[in-house]
């Protein structure tokens, strides 16, 4: 529950989504690597303005 809150278990919830719903079709592309997927994570959680003033 901690993982899920903290959002460290973001890569393993990836690789099961991605396992379930991407891997019978036949031009999806491989999963990121942890690292790949932590630096889009990342990027797409601080972009743009995080402020209310």
């Amino acid at each position: 529950m901690i993982r899920r809150i903290s959002g460290d278990d973001a890569y393993d919830r990836y690789l099961m989504h991605h396992a379930q719903f991407h891997a019978t079709s036949v031009d999806v592309p491989a999963p990121l690597s942890r690292k790949a997927f932590f630096k889009l994570w990342q990027e797409s959680k601080w972009a743009g303005i995080n402020r209310c003033c």
